[in-house]
């Protein structure tokens, strides 16, 4: 029988394997390739940049992962407007190594969309590559939607097409292409209301959310 890996909140001891699942989990996607041309840098370049917001979700957010850190969500609670991580120029530049240029693009196209009413923004939704289509996803969405209908905010993320079915099954309405200037591969917004309190997601994956937050 295999282990049940269990969803708990990250630690500050976390931060760096959090970057470091949601990089690998980016690495193969055209977003990533357009983000940083250069093959041989890109993985770490988006290492790097990504811990700059695990880190600020650490104070402005919240981080779930599984204990065996195969899958993770980062999140925001955008109640009212927070600030920018610490130094961001300064840290950006560094981390992004003579590609700030399309990560400052990218900012700019999601900025453009963001909903100015208290909303909670699903920033990350990472699972390793080596784990992926096991059901991981629609764990941690069933798990984030339990933490939503809890404190009753709408959610916002931004997924690529491919990703549409799987957040319809946990509520999320579909909203328009935004970015169409970067080659993401039809990379589009959803949004979605908080449903019922206790309802969760349906998907054929087989893979269930324990009350204790296991993921069986």
């Amino acid at each position: 029988m295999e282990p049940i890996a269990r969803i708990r909140a990250a630690r500050w001891a976390d931060k760096n394997p959090v970057a470091a699942l949601i990089a690998d989990a980016l690495h193969p996607t055209p977003l990533a390739a357009w983000l940083v041309p250069d093959l041989s840098r890109c993985r770490q370049v988006l290492t790097d940049v990504v811990a700059i917001w695990v880190e600020h979700a650490m104070f402005f957010g919240d981080i779930y992962l599984t204990d065996d850190l195969t899958a993770v969500t980062v999140g925001f609670h955008r109640y009212r407007p927070i600030p920018p991580p610490a130094q961001y120029r300064i840290r950006l530049t560094d981390a992004a190594a003579g590609h700030t240029g399309r990560f400052d693009l990218l900012d700019s196209l999601l900025s453009l969309k963001q909903p100015t009413e208290p909303h909670y923004h699903l920033a990350f939704l990472a699972v390793h590559p080596d784990a992926q289509n096991a059901g991981l996803a629609t764990a941690m969405l069933t798990h984030h939607r339990s933490r939503l209908d809890r404190i009753d905010l709408p959610s916002w993320t931004v997924i690529p097409s491919a990703g549409q079915s799987l957040l319809a099954h946990c509520g999320y309405t579909p909203r328009p292409v935004i970015i169409q200037q970067v080659p993401t591969g039809s990379t589009s917004v959803t949004a979605r209301q908080p449903g019922p309190r206790g309802s969760g997601c349906v998907h054929g994956s087989g893979v269930r959310l324990a009350r204790d937050g296991r993921v069986a």
